[in-house]
């Protein structure tokens, strides 16, 4: 059997391989911000987010704690990369500005469409396959004011009739495959391994058989 030889490396950034999410939150006019989120994580029916802090999502997520949280398909990649250089902040934070452009309309800019939710003010986003109504319920700030960590309460799920398991709540993970930010590139799921012993939907199939 053999070993991997390791080496101690000092990577610029740690994104091991994280669905891509595109957030929807309510500006102060009434309109809604789109913004591209590269750290997310579930536990039960609460969503984690990592923001940066001075971002347009953290100022209205503080004010107006509702949200949408879009889980984009791998087909998308490039809409969700258009969105990469455009801030809703303006004036473009002085940290920003050599990277970032400020764009109102972010929909318009990545060739997406809004959607009405039917329980929080943000719109959902009409492309994605997987759209979570939710509430913000705690926003952390780390890494000395550079982000946020934003828990998120999910109220309500839509989902693509595509990726749900016919006569069940459970989405298929045999059709269903995020975006994946990995190390700043995009990628889909890979083909399956197994399941876990836990899985619900393995045992629907085998109920089913």
């Amino acid at each position: 059997m053999s070993t991997d030889t390791h080496r101690v490396i000092r990577p610029s950034v740690f994104y091991f391989g994280t669905p891509v999410v595109l957030l929807t939150t309510g500006n102060d006019d009434g309109t809604c911000h789109l913004a591209p989120i590269s750290s997310a994580w579930a536990l039960g029916q609460h969503v984690v987010l990592g923001i940066g802090g001075g971002s347009r999502s953290v100022r209205n997520l503080a004010e107006r704690p509702e949200l949408v949280i879009n889980i984009a398909l791998p087909e998308r990649w490039e809409h969700v990369e258009r969105l990469a250089p455009l801030t809703g902040a303006h004036p473009v934070p002085e940290a920003k500005r050599a990277v970032y452009r400020y764009v109102p309309d972010k929909f318009a800019a990545a060739g997406l469409t809004p959607v009405a939710a039917d329980l929080v003010q943000p719109p959902r986003v009409a492309e994605c396959a997987l759209q979570l109504e939710a509430r913000a319920r705690a926003l952390t700030p780390g890494g000395a004011g550079l982000f946020f960590s934003v828990e998120c309460e999910v109220l309500r799920v839509h989902a693509a009739e595509r990726v749900v398991v016919p006569g069940t709540h459970h989405i298929d993970p045999a059709v269903w495959s995020p975006l994946i930010h990995n190390f700043r590139h995009y990628h889909g799921l890979a083909p399956e391994l197994g399941h876990g012993f836990r899985s619900e939907t393995a045992r629907a199939a085998a109920s089913a058989g």
